[in-house]
């Protein structure tokens, strides 16, 4: 698929540190515009240097000088006559007519400063004391006239915006930008929730922040949790160690944020330090933003002013982030491994409480030795754990049936001698018989005799449950939801279903995990045997007792399912895009027209299945995905995928017509 990017809603975002000559305006612009230079050639559009970058955070009482404010109008107008980026936020002081110095952003779109930003915050402790220089530009609102920089605005309250020419490009409306400079960020009220609020996509921050021990550590967590709650990305650069070090150094770092996690950043110390670059994807902050009712419902307070940009959005050949595989799934092993200990501990809780509610003495399970019911086993041992009560209260059922192999129903066997928990047999092949002999039916390996296997299992663990005053655990999970690979009134409800919420592409993370970390002998090893199962509902015979049905060769593989899952319900992506971005992260396991063929079977099972997920059982939200008719995600049992397949197919063609 031949893709520019920014059609699917990303924009090239930077960071940069250019190298300074304290008190020299016009060669620090000159390096800014170096930096811009490059920056355009690798199709930045949005970029941002230090606070007061044009003469130098350090240059002290050099401030107050006539030559330094008189040089910055001078290097002002050197890089509006040759700024080749759409958006370009530059430290610099400002002084008003009547005489008070503001520490600004001065902002270009191209060859025109479009406005200045003053600062709010001017912080006078410890080692800064910018008020022996500067007042806060809070309450100033000025229009300026000026003979070579033309007209513009020097206000806080003011957005910049860019817009995107490419054809079809779903961002339609103007990309807007906001400036806020260091203090600003720290301060209890910021000026870019405001911002945010006016509908800034964008937040840039002009800082020098020294650098102290653990204090980059600090601000990125100040800008991963300003990103966050305004739904928005952030870019932030911070002097250089060009500055002065007499009492204080700066490292140039400068690093991306968007909805609160990092997406770049560089080395600090070096002295030409390099950019950070990061490709924003819009339409998944839009996405939240629209899905956050509390940042949608937040008052806006004033109306900001809006000055457009000469240049369009740059467009991206080759996109600058990291597309995961396997979306649900940290890659951090350290990370997987506390999340882990958190799902577990989740769905065993949510469990417990079932348990607790419904004054049972007994938790059932059918148990069939595949990946789905050996986790949700797991589960039920330690919700038994957190219970306080012996594992003689776990009933676990195999139902062997006409499709049930020697492997799946060894490993039932071991899994449960391996915690000595009782194992209960009740063959299902002659109910089954019976019941097809009832209706009559033709004797054909179908829907009707698969169907047929799933309820008569159903049927007997909630009588079962009955017996013994238990509830049934349900075993099916997230991925399986989606595509409605359960059969309805039967694997399709429980009394709760303690996997509902964990993805395929997850489920054999946990139990490998489990294996690793909290199994011992001969449950750890059974539990590898369970992660080389191939994955299969077992509901047709077999030949040579080898499985005849697997999943993934009848619905497609469940790590692209997966990831089709996430970037549509999560990030409210459309096929064009889910499709590009496939093609990025699975380059080497799938052709594009495998993707293609495997999103299609996706969108048509993810629309005409929704029926069996909106009588799902109750059962516990894992991560930000979860497909419960009670919770995110409410969906019309009719609702037509006409218009999502025709873009799948159409994304077909013009990837085989380019």
């Amino acid at each position: 698929m031949s893709t520019s990017y920014d059609q699917l809603g990303y924009v090239r975002v930077s960071a940069c540190s250019p190298p300074l000559t304290i008190n020299n305006p016009q060669a620090n612009a000159q390096s800014v515009l170096d930096c811009a230079t490059d920056l355009h050639r690798q199709s930045v559009t949005v970029a941002v240097a230090p606070e007061l970058c044009l003469t130098g955070y350090t240059a002290e009482d050099l401030l107050l000088t006539n030559q330094l404010i008189d040089d910055c109008e001078q290097a002002l107008a050197l890089i509006a006559a040759h700024n080749p980026l759409p958006i370009l936020a530059v430290g610099t002081p400002w002084r008003l007519q009547d005489g008070r110095l503001l520490n600004c952003a001065a902002v270009f779109g191209g060859p025109r400063l479009l406005g200045i930003v003053p600062k709010s915050r001017l912080p006078n402790y410890g080692e800064f004391y910018e008020q022996r220089w500067f007042v806060s530009g809070i309450n100033v609102n000025e229009v300026c006239q000026h003979p070579v920089l033309g007209e513009f605005p020097i206000r806080v309250d003011q957005l910049f915006a860019v817009q995107s020419t490419a054809p079809g490009t779903p961002v339609s409306t103007p990309i807007l930008v906001g400036a806020e400079i260091c203090e600003d960020l720290w301060a209890p009220t910021a000026p870019s929730t405001a911002g945010c609020l006016a509908g800034a996509d964008i937040f840039l921050n002009l800082s020098a922040s020294n650098e102290l021990i653990a204090k980059s550590s600090y601000r990125k967590q100040l800008v991963s949790m300003a990103s966050a709650k305004n739904i928005c990305a952030y870019a932030y650069s911070s002097s250089g160690p060009m500055e002065s070090t007499k009492d204080v150094v700066f490292g140039g770092h400068c690093f991306v944020f968007e909805d609160g996690v990092q997406m770049a950043e560089n080395e600090r110390f070096e002295f030409e330090p390099a950019p950070a670059f990061a490709d924003i994807d819009l339409l998944k902050l839009r996405q939240d933003r629209a899905t956050n009712t509390t940042f949608a419902q937040t008052d806006r307070l004033t109306p900001y002013r809006i000055t457009h940009s000469d240049l369009p959005v740059q467009p991206i050949a080759a996109l600058k982030r990291q597309i995961d595989r396997h979306p649900f799934v940290p890659d951090d092993e350290g990370e997987f491994s506390a999340r882990a200990a958190e799902i577990m501990a989740i769905q065993a809780t949510g469990l417990a409480r079932r348990f607790k509610a419904a004054h049972s003495d007994n938790l059932v399970i059918g148990l069939s030795g595949g990946l789905d019911s050996t986790l949700a086993y797991l589960v039920c041992l330690d919700t038994l754990a957190k219970l306080k009560l012996p594992n003689k209260h776990l009933h676990v059922l195999t139902m062997p049936g006409p499709g049930t192999t020697s492997k799946t129903y060894g490993n039932v066997q071991k899994l449960t001698r391996s915690n000595g928990v009782l194992l209960e047999e009740i063959p299902i092949e002659a109910a089954v018989e019976q019941h097809l002999q009832d209706l009559k039916h033709a004797g054909e390996h179908d829907v009707v005799f698969e169907n047929a296997q799933a309820r008569e299992r159903t049927q007997l663990l909630f009588n079962y449950a009955n017996k013994v005053n238990g509830i049934v655990v349900g075993t099916g999970d997230l991925s399986e939801l989606a595509l409605g690979w359960c059969t309805f009134n039967a694997d399709q409800i429980a009394s709760y279903n303690v996997n509902a919420g964990v993805p395929k592409t997850m489920m054999a993370y946990l139990v490998r995990w489990y294996a690793s970390h909290r199994a011992e002998g001969d449950l750890a090893e059974v539990l590898e045997d369970v992660l080389d199962t191939p994955i299969s509902p077992e509901l047709l015979p077999h030949a040579d007792d080898e499985i005849e049905q697997v999943t993934e060769d009848i619905v497609g593989p469940y790590e692209l399912h997966d990831f089709f899952l996430y970037h549509y319900v999560r990030n409210g992506a459309r096929p064009a895009k889910i499709q590009a971005l496939a093609e990025l992260a699975f380059a080497d396991s799938y052709s594009p027209t495998i993707i293609n063929r495997w999103l299609g079977t996706f969108f048509r099972r993810f629309f005409t299945q929704q029926f069996k997920r909106t009588t799902l059982p109750p059962g516990p939200k894992i991560g930000s995905v979860s497909l419960s008719p009670r919770g995110d995600w409410r969906m019309p049992d009719e609702a037509s995928a006409e218009q999502i397949l025709k873009e799948v197919a159409e994304v077909l063609e013009t990837s085989t017509a380019s």
